[in-house]
C-alpha cells in the first residue's frame, strides 16, 4: 500500500515560490511521460484499477506499475501499487501496438491475465497521457515530490510525499507553507481521474 500526503498548489507562481525555498535541497529533477492502458471495455477501470508506462527522462527508464482501489481523503492518497522495470525500447513498441503488452514477459502483465482476466484475446488500448516535471527535495529527513503536470487541457502544481505518517506529516507540510505564505489545498483528485475529467480541478 503507498501511501502519500497530495497538496494542490494555487498557481505557478505558487510553485515557483515554493521551489526557490526549497532549492537549497533538491536533489534531482525527473522528467516524466505518463501513458496509460486499458481494454476496449474499461476492464481494469471498471475495477478501480489502472495500467500505467511511465517513461523517465527521454527513455532513459521506463517502469510499468498497476495501480489499484485508490482513495483520496484530506490531502492523504492511498492506493495498491505494483512496480517493475521495463526495458524502454519494449514499452516505446507497445504504445505504437498496444496489443504486445500482452506478449511482453512481465509479472505485472501476468497478474493482469490472472486477476483480471486480460490478455492477448482481449487486448489494450492506450488511453494517452500527460507529461509531468518532478523536482525531488530531501527536506526534514523527508522526500517531497513538487511535480508540474502538463495536460492537454492545463497546468497542475502539486506536493507529494510518500511517508508512513501522513497526519503528522501533512501538519508539518501545512505549517511550513503557511509560515512562507504558500497558497495550497488538498488534492481530491488523483492525476489520472484529472486526466479522464478532460478538465483541471476546481
Amino acid at each position: 500500500m503507498e501511501v502519500e500526503v497530495k497538496l494542490r498548489l494555487q498557481d505557478a507562481a505558487t510553485h515557483r515560490q515554493l521551489t526557490t525555498i526549497l532549492s537549497p535541497f533538491l536533489s534531482k529533477t525527473l522528467h516524466q511521460q505518463n501513458l496509460f492502458f486499458d481494454t476496449p471495455t474499461n476492464t481494469l477501470s471498471s475495477q478501480l484499477s489502472v495500467l500505467r508506462l511511465r517513461f523517465l527522462d527521454k527513455d532513459a527508464r521506463c517502469i510499468v506499475s498497476l495501480k489499484s482501489k485508490p482513495t483520496l481523503v484530506d490531502g492523504v492518497s492511498r492506493v495498491e501499487e505494483d512496480e517493475e522495470e521495463l526495458d524502454p525500447s519494449i514499452a516505446r513498441a507497445c504504445v505504437k501496438d498496444p496489443a504486445r503488452l500482452a506478449n511482453i514477459k512481465s509479472r505485472i502483465l501476468k497478474r493482469l491475465k490472472e486477476e483480471f482476466g486480460v490478455g492477448e484475446e482481449v487486448g489494450f488500448v492506450c488511453l494517452g497521457g500527460f507529461e509531468n516535471k518532478r523536482e525531488v527535495f530531501d527536506w526534514k529527513n523527508l522526500k517531497l515530490e513538487v511535480d508540474e503536470t502538463k495536460y492537454e487541457f492545463g497546468t497542475c502544481y502539486e506536493i507529494e510525499c510518500e511517508c508512513s505518517d501522513p497526519d503528522g506529516v501533512k501538519k508539518l507540510l501545512e505549517e511550513f507553507l503557511k509560515e512562507n505564505g504558500i497558497a495550497y489545498s488538498y488534492s481530491k483528485m488523483t492525476k489520472f481521474a484529472v486526466f479522464r475529467s478532460g478538465e483541471l480541478p476546481k
